[in-house]
C-alpha cells in the first residue's frame, strides 16, 4: 500500500538556485498546491470555498529535504493524514522523482478549518468532509513514515 499521489509538478528552471539544485522555498510551494489538490479531494474545493466561506488554514508547517532535486526532475507528492479531529487536519506529503526510490523530501502541515467572513474563525468539518478525511485516513493508517517526521528544531548539546 502507498499514501494517495496527489500532485505532480515539473521543476520550472527558474526554482533552481546556484548550486544547481531546488531552492528550499519552492518546496513549500509545491507542498501548498499539492494541499490544494487534497483540498480538492476532500471536497473543500472552490465550489465549497464559495458556497460555504470555509476553508483550510495552515497552522505549522515542516520540511526534510532528503536529496537534492534538479531542473530536469520531475516531482510526483503523495499525501497521508496522520490524525484528525473535528476542526484539524495533521497532513503529511512524502515527494518523489524517478532518480530515488525513496522520498527527496517529507513536509507536514497542520491545517485549521476556518469559516471565512465577518466572524472569521475555527469551524466543525461538515460531516461529508469529516467522512472524507476519516476514509483518507483509514487508506493511509499504518504506512510507516519515509522521513524523519516531525521533531523539534535544536542543536543537542553533544
Amino acid at each position: 500500500m502507498q499514501a494517495l499521489k496527489i500532485y505532480s509538478t515539473a521543476v520550472s528552471p527558474e526554482w533552481i538556485d546556484y548550486n544547481g539544485h531546488m531552492r528550499d522555498g519552492y518546496y513549500g510551494l509545491v507542498m501548498s498546491l499539492a494541499c490544494d489538490a487534497l483540498m480538492d479531494h476532500l471536497g473543500l474545493d472552490e465550489r465549497y470555498r464559495r458556497e460555504t466561506g470555509g476553508t483550510l488554514f495552515t497552522l505549522e508547517q515542516h520540511l526534510h529535504f532528503l536529496h537534492e532535486v534538479q531542473r530536469s526532475d520531475q516531482l510526483d507528492v503523495r499525501v497521508r493524514v496522520l490524525a484528525a479531529d473535528r476542526k484539524r487536519v495533521h497532513a503529511a506529503f512524502d515527494f518523489y522523482c524517478a532518480r530515488y526510490a525513496d522520498p527527496v523530501a517529507t513536509g507536514e502541515l497542520m491545517l485549521l478549518h476556518v469559516r471565512q467572513g465577518e466572524k472569521t474563525g475555527s469551524a466543525p468539518f461538515p460531516p461529508a468532509i469529516q467522512t472524507a478525511i476519516a476514509t483518507l485516513l483509514a487508506v493511509t493508517d499504518g504506512l510507516p513514515p519515509p522521513g524523519p517526521g516531525s521533531r523539534r528544531l535544536e542543536l543537542r548539546a553533544r
